[in-house]
């Protein structure tokens, strides 16, 4: 187990428009306001999203299985923020339902968000932690290193 110990920073209430694609927008948005660490909770309705819904097989490195919605679903996730290779970068995990069909998984490509999708980002403040490359796992993962606030 690793942790890091820190704070509430800001606090910021996004919307998120018709046709966005959501991932490239929160991304966007952590990087113009500088935020390194933080949470994402959000809901609303994407148009239609590539997401992981777990591997093939329960080995390690795992095969991604990818599924595909279309079609105006309603969605609730939440995000992490940790600084990556290329600036923040974001896990999002989702359920999304449209009638009596639902699917849950790690939000991946083309998030187009249907009507809007509202969120609110937490900044994590105080974080000694960042998203590196797990050669073992073959994924980005959090490195995290224990810090006093």
């Amino acid at each position: 187990m690793q942790y890091a110990e820190g704070r509430i920073g800001r606090v910021f209430f996004i919307r998120i428009d018709d046709g966005e694609e959501l991932i490239t927008t929160l991304t966007g948005f952590a990087r113009d306001h500088g935020i390194s660490h933080g949470t994402i909770t959000f809901f609303g309705a994407l148009k239609r999203a590539g997401l992981v819904t777990g591997p093939e097989e329960a080995v390690i490195p795992p095969v991604p299985h990818h599924e595909e919605i279309e079609g105006g679903w309603e969605c609730l996730g939440t995000a992490t923020i940790y600084p990556g290779e290329d600036g923040p970068s974001l896990h999002l995990h989702a359920t999304a339902g449209r009638g009596r069909d639902a699917i849950t998984g790690c939000l991946r490509t083309d998030c187009r968000v249907y009507l809007v999708v509202e969120a609110v980002l937490y900044e994590a403040v105080g974080i000694d932690g960042s998203r590196l490359p797990d050669p073992v796992i073959g994924a980005a993962l959090p490195v995290l290193r224990h810090q006093n606030p």
